[in-house]
C-alpha cells in the first residue's frame, strides 16, 4: 500500500450539499457484458466512472468488442468478437468476479470460454457452484484446470427448468445471459428479484429478449436466435445513495443526493425515517432525494437484511455507523452474507461498542444460525468516535469507515481507499463539495 492509497480525514464536521450518482454499478456492468449478445452496437448512458466499469471493458476489448466513448454514455461494438488468452483475462479481471457472468455470451458467440481463479470483496466464500451448475443445466462441459475454468458447449445451449437453493443476484443474472439464446424455454425459481435484475431484463428486453417475470420468484425466458444491441439509460445507484445518506445522519449533516429515485430505497427510506432521519423527495427536474438529521436523539433499531424487496445488505454497513449514534441497543441480523460484520471491529477502536454473535438475534432464523458465523450485532448508544488508523476490507466496508471517521471528533487516516474507488465515483471531489476535510 501507498502513501497516495491513504486519506487523512479530519472529523466532527456535518456533510452539507449536494451529490449526484449515475447508473447503478450492479447493472452497468452486467448491461455492458449483455453487449456481447448482440448484432450491432450499443449505448449506455450515465455510465459512472468507476474502476469496475474500467474492468469490464477490459475484459470485452480483450475479447473483441470495441469500446468508445461519447461524455458519459459507452458506444459497444461486439462486431468481432474473440478468444482471449487466460492470463490475459487474469491480469486484467484483478480482484472482479465479474468474468465469471461471460461464460453464457461467449459460449453463444464463439462455443468456448475461459475464466480465470475470481476475487471479489472479502465478505464470504460467495462460491460459483450456483453459476457452474446453471451452465452444465443448459449443456456445458465445464473443465476446472489448476489456472481457472475452461467451458464448451459442443452441442450448443439449450433451455432447462432450474431452482436456485438462494435468491443469488449473480446466479440470477448468469442465468438470464445464458437462457435468452439458449434453444427452448427456460424456467428459473427462486431467482432474485433486484431492481438491477428487472433492469438486465428490460435491457435483453430491448435487444429481442422474450422475458417473463412471473409471481414467487419465477423467471420464465424464451431463447431467440439472434439479438440485436440496445439503447438504455441505467436505473441510479441505490446502494451509493443510501451511503450518502447515512453519512448525512451520522455527522448531523444535510446532503441532497440527485439522480437518487424513491421506488428503488423504499425500504431504506422506512427505517431511516424510523430511526429519526428526515428525507424529501424532489420529484422535479431531474429529480433526487434531500436526506439529513433533524436535530434530537436518534432512534435505536432492529434490522434485518434480505434480499430484494427486504433492507439490502448493501445499506447495511453504512447505516450501523449511524446507528453507533442511536440511543438504546439496535440490533442486526445479516443474512445475505455470513462474513459481513468484520468492520465492526475498527468501529470499536474509534470508541462504538458493538457486540457480534453467532446465533440469528433477528426475527427469522436464516441459513448461517448454526454454522459458527459471527452475522449478528448489537449495537450500543450513542457513542463518542474518535479518530483512528483504519484498514479498508472490502469496497461497502471502506465507505463505512470513511463515514465514521467524518464522523468521529480528530483526525483518522483511512488506508486502502482506492478500493473504494470500485463502486463510488469520484468520491473524494463529492466529499469536498460536501464541506468534508479530507486529502491525500
Amino acid at each position: 500500500m501507498t502513501a497516495s492509497d491513504v486519506l487523512t480525514v479530519h472529523g466532527g464536521t456535518p456533510l452539507e450539499g449536494e451529490v449526484r450518482v449515475r447508473g447503478a454499478k450492479n447493472l452497468v456492468s452486467k448491461a455492458m457484458v449483455a453487449a456481447l449478445l448482440g448484432d450491432g452496437p450499443s449505448r449506455l448512458y450515465d455510465v459512472p466512472r468507476i474502476r469496475d466499469v474500467e474492468v469490464v471493458r477490459d475484459l470485452l476489448e480483450l475479447h473483441g468488442v470495441r469500446v468508445r466513448d461519447e461524455d458519459d454514455t459507452l458506444v459497444l461494438d461486439p462486431a468481432r468478437v474473440g478468444r482471449a488468452a487466460v492470463d490475459e483475462i487474469h491480469v486484467h479481471a484483478g480482484s472482479s468476479r465479474i468474468p465469471i457472468l461471460f461464460c453464457g455470451p461467449l459460449l453463444h458467440r464463439l462455443g468456448h470460454a475461459v475464466i480465470p481463479d475470481l476475487g471479489g470483496c472479502h465478505i464470504g466464500p460467495r462460491p460459483i457452484d450456483f453459476h457452474l451448475q446453471a451452465l452444465r443445466e443448459f449443456g456445458a462441459v465445464v473443465d476446472k484446470t489448476d489456472r481457472g475454468l475452461q467451458l464448451a458447449a459442443p452441442h450448443g445451449l439449450r433451455g432447462t427448468k432450474l431452482e436456485l437453493p438462494y435468491p443469488s443476484v449473480g446466479a440470477t443474472e448468469q442465468v438470464l445471459l445464458t437462457a435468452v439464446m439458449a434453444q427452448g424455454v427456460t424456467e428459473l425459481r427462486n431467482a432474485a428479484v433486484e431492481p438491477e435484475i428487472i433492469d438486465l431484463i428490460c435491457v435483453l428486453q430491448k435487444m429481442g429478449a422474450i422475458i417473463t417475470v412471473h409471481t414467487d420468484r419465477v423467471i420464465e425466458i424464451e431463447g431467440v436466435d439472434r439479438l440485436d444491441g440496445f439503447t438504455h439509460r441505467p436505473i441510479p445507484d441505490r446502494i451509493e445513495a443510501a451511503s450518502w445518506a447515512a453519512a448525512a445522519l451520522a455527522t448531523r449533516g444535510d446532503v441532497t443526493v440527485r439522480g437518487a429515485r424513491q421506488v428503488d430505497m423504499m425500504t431504506f427510506l422506512n427505517v431511516f425515517r424510523s430511526v429519526g432521519g428526515a428525507y424529501q423527495v424532489d420529484d422535479a427536474g431531474d429529480g433526487g432525494i434531500r436526506f439529513w438529521h433533524p436535530g434530537g436523539e436518534l432512534r435505536a433499531t432492529a434490522l434485518e437484511t434480505a434480499v430484494h424487496p427486504g433492507f439490502m445488505t448493501d445499506w447495511q454497513q453504512p447505516l450501523v455507523v449511524a446507528l453507533t449514534q442511536a440511543r438504546g441497543l439496535s440490533i442486526v441480523h445479516e443474512t445475505v452474507y455470513e462474513q459481513r460484520l468484520g468492520y465492526t471491529a475498527a468501529l470499536g477502536q474509534m470508541g462504538a461498542t458493538i457486540q457480534v454473535y453467532r446465533e440469528c438475534l433477528g426475527g427469522t432464523p436464516c441459513r448461517f444460525g448454526r454454522r459458527n458465523f459471527t452475522h449478528s450485532a448489537v449495537i450500543a448508544g450513542p457513542a463518542k468516535l474518535h479518530g483512528a488508523d483504519l484498514a479498508i476490507p472490502d469496497l461497502r466496508a471502506g465507505f463505512s469507515h470513511l463515514i465514521a471517521a467524518l464522523a468521529a471528533e480528530g483526525t483518522s487516516r483511512v488506508h486502502g481507499v482506492n478500493l473504494i474507488n470500485r463502486g463510488y465515483e469520484d468520491f473524494e471531489a463529492k466529499l469536498a463539495a460536501l464541506g468534508a476535510r479530507a486529502e491525500r
